[in-house]
C-alpha cells in the first residue's frame, strides 16, 4: 500500500498536477475540444451584420474574404490572402494601395481572427501566460494572457487578450481584450447560442464593456462580470454559418 501511495504520488507530480500551470498545455487541450484542427484545412462561412465571410485554410496557406453591397448597391470583395490585402468593387481595377484599403484590412482580419478562436492562440507571435485559476458564476476556469510579438503580430500586435477556460471541460467561454484601433478600450464577451457545426464548436458572444479599466488591469473584468457590474454594447452573431472540410 505503501509504495502503491507513493507510485500515485509521483504520477500526481509528474503528470496531471504539473499540467494545471502550463498555458500551452490548457490551449491544445482547448483546440481539442472546440474541433480546432478541422479549421486547419477547412472553408468557413458565416455571416455577420450583413456582411459574408469565407475563410478558408489549407496547407499553410489560407485567404480571409468579407463580401457586401455598398449604399449604391455596388459588390465590393475584400480579401486579405498569403500574399495581403485586395479589395475588389465591381466594375473598377482591383485596389492595392489605398485610404479606404488601410482601413479595411484591420477589420477583416478581426473579425476573421475572433471567428477561428482558439484556433490562433497557437500562432508563432502569441506570448502566452497562466494566470492562475478564478471563479465565474460558481465555475472554476484557467486565466491565460495573450499579448504578442511585435513581428508577425500584426498592426494590432500591442492590444492584450485574456482568455477563460473551463477547468473541467476546456471551453473558452470568456475572453477580454484591451485595443488600440481606432480608438481606445476594453472589452469582455460571454459566450452564448454554442453549437457544432461539422465537429467544430461554434459560440455567438455578448460583448459588454465598463469605465475604468486600463490595459493593466482588465483583469478585473471576472470580478465585475460576477459582480454584475458590466454593460452590456452589443451582440456579436455568426449566422448561416456553413463548415465545408477540404481534402
Amino acid at each position: 500500500m505503501i509504495l502503491a501511495a507513493g507510485l500515485l504520488a509521483l504520477v500526481s507530480s509528474c503528470g496531471g498536477s504539473a499540467d494545471l500551470t502550463d498555458p500551452q498545455i490548457i490551449v491544445d487541450r482547448a483546440l481539442k475540444v472546440h474541433g480546432s484542427q478541422i479549421l486547419q484545412n477547412a472553408r468557413f462561412t458565416f455571416d455577420f451584420r450583413g456582411r459574408q465571410f469565407s475563410i478558408t485554410r489549407k496547407n499553410g496557406l489560407f485567404s480571409y474574404e468579407r463580401a457586401y453591397r455598398d449604399s449604391s448597391g455596388t459588390s465590393i470583395v475584400e480579401r486579405l490572402n498569403n500574399d495581403g490585402f485586395f479589395r475588389d468593387i465591381k466594375g473598377l481595377p482591383p485596389e492595392t494601395d489605398s485610404v479606404t484599403h488601410r482601413d479595411m484590412e484591420p477589420s477583416v482580419n478581426s473579425v476573421s481572427y475572433f471567428a477561428l478562436l482558439p484556433l490562433p492562440l497557437n500562432d508563432p507571435a502569441v506570448v502566452k501566460t497562466f494566470l492562475g485559476e478564478v471563479d465565474i458564476r460558481g465555475q472554476a476556469y484557467y486565466k491565460i494572457e495573450v499579448v504578442f510579438l511585435q513581428e508577425g503580430g500584426g498592426r494590432d500586435f500591442q492590444d492584450r487578450f485574456l482568455y477563460w477556460f473551463h477547468k473541467a471541460n476546456y471551453t473558452m467561454d470568456y475572453m477580454a481584450y484591451y485595443f488600440y484601433t481606432d480608438e481606445e478600450g476594453a472589452r469582455f464577451r460571454e459566450a452564448t447560442n454554442v453549437r457544432q457545426i461539422e465537429g467544430v464548436r461554434i459560440a455567438d458572444y455578448l460583448n459588454y464593456t465598463t469605465d475604468g479599466l486600463s490595459y493593466e488591469t482588465i483583469e478585473l473584468f471576472d470580478e465585475l462580470f460576477n459582480a454584475d457590474s458590466l454593460e452590456l454594447v452589443s451582440e456579436v452573431n455568426l449566422d448561416d454559418v456553413r463548415i465545408e472540410i477540404l481534402e
